[in-house]
């Protein structure tokens, strides 16, 4: 057996523990499990943050993407996320006051039942399908390291992140997610030393790179770039995720410091990761581009190193999938289930039906993850359908008092269709991200039917006010 895969397979059983740990000793209430109690210290919250902004989004998806179009095109590509959290920096304690379970519960308190309903389907097509391609992430790892097919990897790596997500809750995921962001930190910066040396340094690197790799915009068009920039951006801003983390903190001014620290985080992991994906373009040229952070971790790096960095890759993309599948049961049980109910739902019974919907969802992320060809081409589908239909109503919900329900539920639903008919019915035309084309049509439908239209004076979101 490769001592890579027992590295893996080690740390993921101390993943396991874990979970079974929080499960024991931490969830009693449907409160524990979908806001770990409201009690996230602050480096606890800022591990949190980073490891469910950096998953295979990044160490697979945006190595793809780094591999395939060089560092200068991936700096303008991933800072998205950056700028995204400079906002989140100043709602972060309005959230925590709100005390929220989801991102359509939020847009409920303005706009009422309907828009609540619309924004949680639409938020569930989007999270089962970022769940899917952590699948996908953690299964390259496991085909690097053991051979195993992709199909196989991506069945053991979905039930380790729903043994997960069922076992602890939001407990189980911040804390493997703090645990896990140190261990990327530590072995990204451990390992830079070798792999610049590995390269002849920074002027070797720039020498021997390809010369599109050279170019400020890797070969792609500024419509092109910007149709990668523009998902990860909007998805930081109305991530559901980080509203839960925010409202999972023990109070306002814990939420509002740990983004300064997400973001510090955000940075270093990213630029690390550029020089990491980078480095492999030069010193392994014909890899799949989805593999590139891991080779360098397998091929590139000491044994010690690359194990550590192996192994921090691994963690990144399960806690990232436990914490979107959480996130999206969340959505069925509170938004959906709960929400419509006729009758008086007891705790326990939410609990139950909590682990439920998780296993369910699983499932079908694990089947989604099969048809897309690539961690980016889903990731840039489910960022797009997320940011494109959802992030500009929760902005408008909590920025905007002159946005209507009828402004705001339009808009979540031409941004939706839109993602659907850009990606599906029509293929990408002219290779664009389909975000080009629903956000666009997601603004302007929100401003121009808002101004159309009347707000109901009884309807006031909480989260304006403050």
């Amino acid at each position: 057996m490769s001592i890579y895969l027992i590295a893996v397979v080690i740390y993921l059983a101390v993943m396991a523990l874990m979970g079974v740990y929080f499960s024991r000793n931490s969830i009693d209430t449907s409160q524990d499990f979908m806001a770990a109690g409201r009690s996230l210290p602050l480096w606890v919250m800022t591990g949190t943050l980073l490891a469910t902004f950096v998953g295979s989004g990044t160490v697979v998806g945006g190595a793809s993407f780094i591999y395939q179009y060089g560092p200068w095109a991936a700096i303008f590509n991933l800072s998205g996320g950056i700028f995204g959290i400079i906002v989140l920096y100043f709602i972060a304690g309005r959230v925590r006051k709100g005390e929220a379970y989801t991102v359509p519960e939020i847009i409920e308190k303005r706009f009422g039942s309907q828009a609540r309903l619309v924004a949680s389907i639409l938020i569930l097509l989007a999270y089962v399908g970022i769940t899917a391609y952590q699948f996908t992430g953690g299964a390259y790892v496991l085909q690097i390291t053991t051979g195993l097919p992709i199909e196989t990897g991506a069945i053991i790596i979905a039930v380790l992140v729903i043994f997960l997500t069922v076992s602890g809750g939001l407990f189980s995921v911040a804390y493997t997610d703090a645990l896990s962001a140190l261990l990327i930190v530590f072995g990204f910066l451990i390992g830079l030393p070798f792999v610049l040396n590995g390269v002849g340094g920074l002027e070797g690197l720039s020498l021997n790179l390809p010369e599109q790799a050279k170019q400020w915009n890797g070969g792609l068009s500024p419509l092109q770039l910007l149709g990668y920039f523009l998902p990860l951006f909007l998805l930081i801003l109305g991530d559901q995720n980080m509203y839960q983390r925010f409202a999972a903190a023990k109070d306002e001014k814990t939420a509002k410091n740990s983004t300064i620290g997400f973001f510090l985080g955000s940075v270093l992991v990213i630029g690390l990761t550029i020089t990491f994906a980078t480095a492999a373009i030069v010193m392994f040229p014909n890899i799949t581009p989805d593999t590139a952070v891991l080779n360098m971790a397998i091929n590139g790096l000491p044994l010690a190193i690359g194990l550590v960095v192996l192994c921090a890759c691994v963690a990144f993309i399960i806690t990232t999938g436990t914490s979107y599948l959480l996130s999206a049961s969340g959505n069925i049980v509170y938004d959906l289930y709960k929400r419509y109910s006729k009758k008086e739902i007891s705790d326990k019974k939410l609990l139950k039906m909590n682990r439920y919907v998780v296993v369910g969802l699983g499932v079908v992320a694990y089947v989604l993850a099969m048809y897309f060809p690539s961690v980016l081409a889903i990731q840039m589908y489910s960022y797009t359908m997320y940011g494109a239909s959802v992030t500009p109503a929760l902005l408008a919900t909590i920025l905007w008092k002159r946005a209507t329900t009828t402004g705001v539920l339009s808009s979540m639903v031409v941004g939706g269709v839109s993602t659907i008919v850009w990606e599906v019915v029509l293929n990408k035309p002219f290779e664009l991200n389909s975000v080009l084309f629903a956000l666009p049509m997601a603004v302007i439908t929100l401003v121009v039917v808002s101004l159309l239209t009347q707000p109901k004076e009884n309807m006031s979101g909480i989260l304006a006010k403050n």
